[in-house]
């Protein structure tokens, strides 16, 4: 068995790869795949409004949001929402907990005003900043946050704090419903599916209607989120086998019980990880410190480069794969997404307490 902790693409759940696989050569009797419909298909049309439709289910939104399904990555949106949402004469604001949001704010310098709001660049993206500095200027266009950073294993609890008034904004590539969480908060989420979503191909946005109403007019059309809404995201053709995937994924969520469930997985599957860290007696450091450690990614280091190679190397013989840390900063990642199993998760708690004891 192959133990999946990959940071993206990550794992899929096994019920999603088996139905994928027995509907691949024929799709509801059409007599083609999926892989070969036109999007303009009445097959295809009722896929993509039932993934939009089961994702506000989910979140527990209604009429007032759409679900946009756009290609780019979370790296395009980073570009796309100054571009649609900050004016000339006009600042947004960022804050930074690690290096997904870094990438954010640099991207929307470049487009225009943008105030750095907080950051915990200080202590190495360990922690979250203080609530009292996070408040943004009333007048700000927008605040954007990055809700969990899969590079530092840093995660901003279920229940943000108050964040005042502005549109609030958030990169959720690595977190997306991993948990329930005030959605009605935010007037705009994105997400790289390639996660908890689905397969590398396609980013989910989930946008309030007001937000695309002001958004600007001048843009080429392709760059427009009212664009994507105005036609159901099949403007140009969509990455079809990508949606696809979302909406077995989405429906594999409902069928376990939701975000509440999910949640509850999570949290079981992180505890195990942590817990080999905690009680190694050092042999194990943490990066995030434990008020903001993330259930998604689990990044630690241990005494060396040499003792972290060979980990890789005995955790790679046991059957595990996916656990080097980000090329820019080394060391150990273990990645918990929805559909990593806890059996998964036990496995790597019992490997790491057995490789203390060997080397320690």
């Amino acid at each position: 068995m192959t133990h999946n902790f990959n940071p993206g693409p990550a794992a899929l759940p096994p019920e999603v790869i088996a139905r994928v696989q027995a509907e691949l050569p024929d799709y509801h009797g059409t007599g083609m795949s999926i892989l070969e419909m036109s999007h303009r298909s009445k097959e295809y049309e009722a896929i993509n409004a039932a993934a939009e439709a089961n994702l506000k289910e989910l979140l527990g939104l209604g009429d007032e949001y759409r679900v946009l399904f756009m290609q780019g990555g979370a790296s395009m949106q980073f570009a796309l929402i100054p571009l649609n949402f900050l004016p000339t004469g006009g600042v947004a604001e960022y804050i930074v907990t690690g290096s997904w949001g870094e990438k954010a704010y640099e991207e929307a310098q470049r487009v225009g005003s943008v105030h750095l709001r907080a950051s915990t660049a200080a202590d190495g993206y360990r922690s979250l900043p203080n609530v009292e500095a996070c408040t943004p200027d009333p007048n700000a266009v927008y605040l954007h946050i990055t809700t969990n950073e899969t590079i530092q294993g840093v995660q901003w609890p279920a229940e943000l704090p108050l964040f005042g008034d502005v549109p609030l904004i958030a990169d959720m590539s690595s977190d997306f419903l991993s948990r329930p969480f005030p959605a009605t908060r935010f007037a705009l989420m994105y997400a790289g599916a390639q996660k908890n979503l689905g397969p590398a191909g396609v980013t989910v946005v989930v946008i309030r209607q007001d937000l695309i109403e002001r958004s600007r007019k001048d843009l080429p059309v392709i760059m427009r989120y009212a664009t994507f809404a105005k036609n159901n995201s099949l403007y140009n053709t969509p990455p079809v086998f990508a949606v696809y995937m979302v909406h077995l994924v989405l429906e594999w969520i409902k069928d376990q019980g939701g975000l509440a469930a999910m949640a509850e997985r999570n949290a079981r599957k992180a505890a195990l990880v942590y817990a080999a860290i905690d009680t190694s007696e050092g042999f194990y450091t943490g990066h995030a410190v434990p008020s903001a450690r993330s259930l998604m990614n689990v990044t630690f280091r241990l005494s060396s480069p040499d003792l972290e190679k060979q980990f890789l190397a005995d955790a790679k013989a046991a059957g595990m794969v996916g656990l080097a840390g980000h090329r820019s900063v080394g060391g150990i990642r273990a990645s918990l997404y929805n559909a990593v199993s806890p059996e998964s998760a036990a496995a790597l708690a019992h490997f790491m307490q057995d490789f203390a004891k060997r080397y320690g």
